[in-house]
């Protein structure tokens, strides 16, 4: 694997900044857009801006993002997202007085993420965190909502099977093509995705007022690194 700072490749600040900013200007602006001519659905609206702006991770990564600027962006957004649940600053996102920290817990574990991995020069397990994060919990409630027939309680939160399955095969996909592409097709690989997975899927079962959007990727990030270095010594 090639080095994660190999300077040579590494553009501008500039130009990092400019593709990241560009990538969430059009993740809003497609958001609007279905808000204001398809779709009036504001859970619509927040799971396209929730998976939209999680692809961040994977910019970060392969434009060289420095640590530095992704921790700052993290605590502006988690700023602002404290002050919408509070204020109207982010409508169709945030309701005020929503019941949940879920916006505000994602905006944490990015920086979180970023600080740890990108200092260990191993983003692959910050993408792995945020993707899982993002894909999986995202087409998890999109496709628990629509095709969610068979049903089930956790702490008095309603959860389909249909959903935490979809949430179970999105983490392994996500993961093993993240770990293949830096380890190889190795055995070790799929089973750390599936534990991963497995992992993923409880830990957003069993999560409420949104701290899912805290421990999943968390959670699948640390799990992802630590069995790499136990089983997989790649």
């Amino acid at each position: 694997m090639s080095s994660f700072l190999d300077l040579e490749s590494i553009p501008p600040l500039w130009l990092q900044s400019a593709g990241v900013a560009i990538w969430v200007l059009l993740v809003l602006f497609a958001a609007w857009v279905v808000n204001r001519f398809a779709n009036k659905d504001p859970e619509i609206v927040r799971k396209i801006v929730h998976i939209g702006t999680g692809n961040v991770i994977l910019l970060a990564w392969w434009l060289h993002i420095p640590a530095r600027v992704g921790i700052t962006a993290s605590i502006v957004a988690s700023t602002v997202t404290l002050l919408s649940y509070r204020f109207p600053i982010l409508p169709g996102i945030n309701s005020v007085g929503r019941k949940s920290l879920g916006t505000f817990f994602y905006s944490v574990s990015i920086g979180i993420l970023i600080a740890w991995f990108w200092t260990l020069q191993q983003p692959q397990y910050a993408a792995i965190g945020i993707l899982v994060m993002t894909w999986g919990d995202g087409l998890a409630a999109l496709i628990g909502q629509k095709f969610g027939q068979h049903q089930y309680k956790v702490f008095g939160r309603q959860k389909s099977w249909e959903g935490s399955l979809a949430m179970t095969l999105v983490s392994f996909l996500i993961t093993s093509m993240i770990l293949v592409s830096v380890q190889g097709n190795l055995w070790q690989t799929w089973l750390i995705s599936l534990m991963v997975a497995v992992v993923a899927t409880s830990l957003e079962v069993f999560s409420f007022l949104g701290i899912d959007n805290l421990t999943v990727p968390l959670g699948s990030a640390a799990l992802a690194y630590v069995l790499s270095q136990l089983i997989g010594n790649v």
